[in-house]
């Protein structure tokens, strides 16, 4: 059964199964904007992939943990490291993006990457990128929305965030 749209608890769910099984992951797409306060909705969760054998092993274990009934079909497709698998036999609904559109390696993103309070998080600069990239109308419909939150975040935050103990410092400065 899946849920409306995604919710936070889901993202806090998601990274924590792939935390505990050493999933090499990052959130995209719009999910990972909300993660850092991009006020709009969407109707399901992005992650970008690590395309390993070893990698593809990891995902399956910690979907399957949290309640994902996955077909062997979809199973494949993950070990296989497809470019896009779509799961909607879980608790809420799931991309898995081996190959973005407009980003051009998996270590080039991660190694842009902001790790926010536990949640592995694409650079806002990728995610505009990759979207961009799709041509897919609903992509680009929001891109102009997303450059402005890029701005104000890059305004708020000219320094990434790296740990929750980046945050905390600079919310509390040492005296």
């Amino acid at each position: 059964m899946t849920t409306s749209g995604f919710q936070p608890v889901q993202a806090v769910e998601l990274a924590r199964a792939f935390e505990e099984e050493g999933v090499d992951y990052l959130f995209i797409g719009k999910s990972a904007a909300i993660l850092l306060g991009y006020p709009f909705v969407t109707q399901d969760v992005d992650v970008f992939a690590d395309r390993t054998p070893e990698n593809g092993r990891r995902i399956v274990r910690a979907l399957t943990r949290i309640g994902f009934a996955l077909t062997a079909d979809a199973e494949q497709a993950i070990l296989a490291g497809k470019d896009f698998v779509q799961i909607q036999t879980g608790p809420f609904d799931l991309d898995i993006i081996f190959a973005p559109d407009g980003i051009p390696s998996f270590a080039a993103a991660k190694s842009r990457a902001l790790l926010l309070e536990g949640f592995r998080i694409a650079n806002l600069r990728d995610i505009i990128a990759s979207k961009r990239a799709s041509g897919r109308e609903k992509d680009l419909l929001d891109l102009e929305y997303l450059e402005r939150f890029r701005q104000e975040y890059e305004k708020l935050h000219p320094t990434p965030l790296r740990s929750a103990a980046d945050l905390a410092a600079r919310r509390f400065p040492a005296p």
